[in-house]
């Protein structure tokens, strides 16, 4: 098989979580487990680093990626699911896996595929673990796709665990309160490895994570208790930031941070009290290579769609946020970025909270409703309909490049578009 015919046989053979939902959805570790010990247990061959979070944990394992990697490192970088390339999901030091690695993995693994019926996330999990080690990696990163406990990439042992923050999101899978979430999310827990938690949020949350880090005798930090993170405003593309520890042993300093999304903020802290942890470890990561790397992190890691520019005059701006604690960040930062007029380009997953998401968003602006091309899909003119009952008024488009050209068409100079709803539509633009 060439490069796309192992593509389609990938797509084809292997439930899609991203395309069918919970007919993909396969908790547990056993299949991934099993995977793993035919090709030797490649994932214990490298130190790793464990991001799980509702939102944040993409961000954060892109910025530790980059950290590590303008120190000196060899990081292999696993995220998921990817906007445009399926390589995307499998990098080292910035590059994306090659087609032939690819190829020749889903062969050697057809009689694996055929005897344990495993998801296309468990392969691809896999398939990162192995290409990590054939590439003799220093370190790897590796988020979490959905929860934590149950999740494929659970069966590492790391060095270090991230969570980012916890919000209520997939709740038909991970528990329909954000304590139940919050245990699911503290899965990655393990006994005696340090677990970052990038922000204290609500008792509920905090008693949780507390108490199972207790029971693994993990010692845990919390980033907002130990750094202060303060906006300084946007300059030259970059994301001002005064950094100062809480407890003022040493001096603030200015951090220039690439990603200009202020939602950044949450997850800045946990990034830097997780470097300090691994510099405790034996790491050497100097303040050189965090103010490099947070700089570059687009160039380094090639990550893409958070809080992204796409145009000017009109201001263009598109983000994967996909769900209500998301979205109330980036709405809220797009109110403030122009005079002009409001664009909303917009479009949803039919299995998401939708009527919560649509109460965020402004009555005095202009809607152009869309559907990603994913099976699982909110129809456009479905949504424009529920929007109707949030004083959302606009147009239905069969996709986001049509929709975007006619926001485009109607603005001002002084005008702001802003895309979004979904990490699919985002995936979907044409200019990305």
């Amino acid at each position: 098989m060439n490069y796309q015919e192992t593509l389609d046989y990938l797509y084809s053979r292997l439930p899609v979580f991203q395309n069918i939902g919970a007919r993909a959805f396969k908790p547990g570790l056993h299949t991934t487990q099993e995977l793993c010990k035919s090709l030797g247990d490649p994932q214990n061959t490298y130190p790793t680093i464990h991001v799980a979070g509702t939102n944040g944990k993409g961000s954060t394992s892109h910025m530790l990626a980059a950290i590590l990697q303008e120190a000196g490192y060899k990081v292999g970088l696993y995220t998921s699911p990817h906007l445009k390339d399926f390589r995307e999901r499998i990098r080292v030091d910035g590059v994306p896996v090659s087609e032939d690695f690819i190829i020749q993995f889903t062969d050697g693994q057809k009689s694996n595929i055929d005897r344990l019926n495993p998801s296309f996330f468990e392969v691809t999990v896999v398939m990162a673990f192995s290409y990590f080690s054939e590439c003799d990696v220093d370190i790897a990163v590796i988020e979490v796709g959905m929860g934590g406990r149950l999740d494929s990439t659970n069966v590492i042992t790391p060095v270090l665990s991230v969570i980012t923050n916890i919000s209520m999101d997939h709740t038909q899978y991970l528990g329909d309160t954000l304590g139940l979430i919050a245990s699911e999310k503290a899965g990655i827990i393990k006994p005696e490895v340090p677990v970052v938690v990038s922000e204290y949020q609500d008792e509920e949350i905090t008693q949780v994570l507390l108490e199972t880090a207790k029971e693994a005798n993990a010692p845990i930090i919390f980033g907002s208790k130990k750094y202060d993170i303060g906006n300084a405003g946007v300059e030259a593309g970059k994301l001002l930031l005064n950094v100062s520890e809480v407890s003022g042993s040493k001096p603030s300093r200015e951090l220039r941070l690439d990603l200009t999304g202020s939602y950044q903020l949450h997850n800045l802290g946990g990034v830097l009290a997780a470097v300090d942890i691994l510099n405790e470890k034996g790491w050497k990561i100097e303040d050189g290579a965090i103010r490099g790397a947070l700089e570059s992190v687009v160039k380094l890691t090639g990550l893409k769609g958070r809080w992204q520019q796409l145009g000017i005059n009109p201001l263009i701006y598109c983000d994967t946020a996909h769900n209500t604690a998301g979205l109330t960040e980036t709405i809220r930062q797009f109110a403030g970025i122009s005079e002009g007029r409001q664009r909303f380009v917009i479009g949803f997953v039919g299995d998401k909270d939708i009527t919560t998401m649509l109460g965020l968003f402004p009555a005095d602006a202009e809607y152009y409703f869309c559907q990603p091309s994913n099976m699982r899909a909110l129809n456009a003119a479905e949504l424009r309909s529920m929007a109707l009952g949030y004083g959302l008024l606009g147009e239905s488009y069969h996709n986001v490049n049509d929709a975007l050209k006619q926001a485009i068409l109607e603005s001002g100079p002084e005008d702001a578009i802003y895309v979004g709803g979904s990490t699919f539509v985002v995936a979907d633009l044409e200019q990305l």
